[in-house]
């Protein structure tokens, strides 16, 4: 009887999910125009909207901003196990040429430049790429390390190929429409011997339940419809995918929020957050 229950609670959540309003037409005229498969414009839209709260730390953003320092430290820490070396150690990510897939308002592209890395973040929403530029503008010392574009990664590719030493799209997986046509265009983009970084949520009832049940309608820590665990993918999945595309899975981490200290920390258990660091092989 509880599987039971259980499996209703969920199809009434998916149904009221899929039955939501559509955004105002405001927050569509700032999505890239050009038709991707990979982006997912109702997801775009809703995130359009948060532009003007994305770097409040209290707000609907909150563990965004608190993944910050795990997400910085496992890239950091995931070029430098192989051999990325920086002659300035306050520094640690000179000489890394970066593209942030995603990037939203800058939360994690801001971070990556002030250790040393020359990184360009990409989003298809217009107002979030005005809101990253504006927050960068406060900082003067971002300006030759951090570059923001209104594009899609579609766009991106077709003049960026085997460009960038590391790629990241943190938190972006879950609400991509096409998984393995956007991981085919960011493998494109990297060097051989490139790093890509992945956060994303795996497809499992606990993260049905964390992620969507509690996240968004009981702790309302985030809107409603934020997430479709549809869309979610289980970290053998992404690595399958990956490899199809020339890259090797060097590590994936386990990742656990506790909402009520809004921290983050590392588990070797994956049932709802995960990190993935791959590896381009040589051609």
């Amino acid at each position: 009887m509880k599987a039971a229950n259980l499996i209703a609670t969920r199809n009434c959540f998916k149904t009221i999910i899929r039955n939501r309003s559509t955004e105002p037409a405001r927050a569509m005229q700032a999505v890239v125009k050009t038709k991707a498969p990979t982006i997912d414009i109702q997801d775009v839209s809703r995130f359009s909207q948060l532009s003007e709260v994305w770097w409040n730390t209290s707000g609907e953003m909150k563990p965004l901003h608190a993944l910050n320092p795990l997400r910085v430290q496992f890239i950091r820490d995931g070029l430098a196990n192989i051999g990325h070396e920086a002659s300035d150690p306050s520094k640690p990510l000179e000489g890394i040429s970066m593209i942030e897939i995603g990037c939203g308002g800058g939360i994690l592209s801001e971070p990556l430049a002030r250790i040393g890395a020359d990184i360009t973040g990409i989003d298809p929403s217009g107002e979030l790429i005005q809101c990253a530029k504006k927050h960068a503008s406060l900082d003067p010392s971002l300006s030759k390390r951090l570059n923001y574009i209104q594009t899609s990664i579609e766009e991106l590719t077709r003049s960026n190929t085997k460009t960038y030493d590391a790629l990241v799209a943190s938190e972006v997986l879950e609400h991509v429409a096409d998984k393995e046509t956007f991981l085919k265009y960011c493998t494109d983009l990297l060097k051989p011997g490139g790093s890509i970084f992945l956060t994303t949520m795996n497809k499992t009832l606990p993260s049905w339940l964390g992620g969507i049940i509690a996240a968004e309608y009981i702790l309302k820590m985030v809107p409603i419809g934020t997430h479709d665990w549809n869309k979610f993918i289980s970290p053998s999945e992404t690595r399958r995918l990956l490899e199809k595309y020339n890259c090797r899975t060097k590590l994936i981490h386990g990742l656990m929020y506790n909402p009520f200290k809004n921290e983050w920390h590392w588990s070797s258990l994956t049932p709802i957050n995960y990190a993935i660091h791959a590896i381009k092989k040589g051609e």
